[in-house]
């Protein structure tokens, strides 16, 4: 029915408009911190899919699948044994060097698998961050999880060799500080996560860092208590090795599985509040990179 009033005529149609609800409402980020975690969680079946296809994607086509996991630190073990222990002859504190290089590379494993894989975020992720909503953050997460299950299978190796070796008897001192490892992990993988996320936002914009990486992670184990106890350090000197946040995580989880190395709990919080920091920093310059990057990759 036509009704006409000072603006002119209008059309009545007799239908009343319903209001329209939507399930989802995308909205821009208002500032750099804004993180819903509540949103990420409601996502976790797209982590679950992330975590099983970057397991799959990388061994699916491979003779030996995932047994790179246990060959990869048995081939680093025998090259630091020949290399450390019987050329150079660096001492391990009294532990065979076997276990002490592996319990070192297995933490330090982790850690690096967590920097490398979340690192390259946007540019391995481009393609579905281009035409798919999702949190952001969910890719980097499922990195984590994932190189979890790489962690426990080399844990797994290393238990055996523990076993072994106090079968044949060298004394193992296991302790209670044991029951800090689970900690130790998620403190390894949050400074993982915000080192990685950190240059997963530069590298949008600077690619050189994409090959710096890869050296800079070699070198930084060769400046972590890894294949060497933090003892053989001259001490004017112990105070540069653990600058590194890393340090007092691989020392801690040494010490708590074969007794070896330290449990110092004032460099432990201290890579506890770097580790808060970072992140800090990590969320910001990821959070600011996830606004413009499909512009820049």
């Amino acid at each position: 029915m036509l009704k006409s009033n000072r603006n002119g005529p209008s059309v009545s149609t007799g239908i009343k408009e319903k209001s329209t609800l939507w399930d989802l409402v995308i909205r821009p980020k208002r500032h750099l911190l804004d993180i819903n975690l509540k949103e990420i969680w409601n996502y976790r079946d797209l982590v679950m899919l992330f975590v099983r296809r970057d397991f799959v994607a990388k061994y699916k086509q491979t003779i030996l699948g995932p047994f790179w996991f246990i060959l990869n630190p048995l081939i680093s073990t025998l090259m630091y044994t020949l290399v450390f222990a019987g050329i150079a002859k660096i001492p391990t504190e009294g532990i065979p060097p076997q276990l002490f290089y592996l319990s070192g590379i297995v933490a330090w494993s982790y850690f690096a698998s967590c920097l490398n894989g979340t690192s390259s975020t946007f540019l391995s992720n481009a393609g579905i961050f281009g035409k798919v909503y999702f949190p952001r953050l969910v890719s980097p997460i499922s990195v984590i999880i994932s190189s979890m299950v790489q962690l426990g299978i080399q844990i797994l190796l290393l238990s055996s060799f523990m076993i072994y070796y106090s079968l044949s008897g060298y004394n193992i001192q296991i302790n209670s500080h044991l029951f800090y490892i689970p900690l130790l992990i998620i403190n390894l993988a949050l400074l993982g996560l915000g080192f990685g996320i950190i240059f997963s936002a530069m590298t949008t914009k600077y690619r050189d860092l994409t090959n710096f990486l890869g050296f800079g992670v070699q070198l930084w184990m060769y400046i972590t208590p890894v294949i060497y106890p933090s003892s053989a350090v001259p001490e004017k000197y112990r105070i540069f090795v653990f600058i590194n946040p890393v340090a007092p995580l691989v020392e801690a989880f040494k010490f708590g599985l074969i007794g070896a190395g330290e449990f110092n709990p004032g460099r432990l919080l201290y890579s506890v509040v770097f580790t808060i920091i970072l992140l800090f920093i990590g969320v910001i310059l990821f959070n600011r990179t996830e606004q413009n990057f499909m512009d820049t990759v």
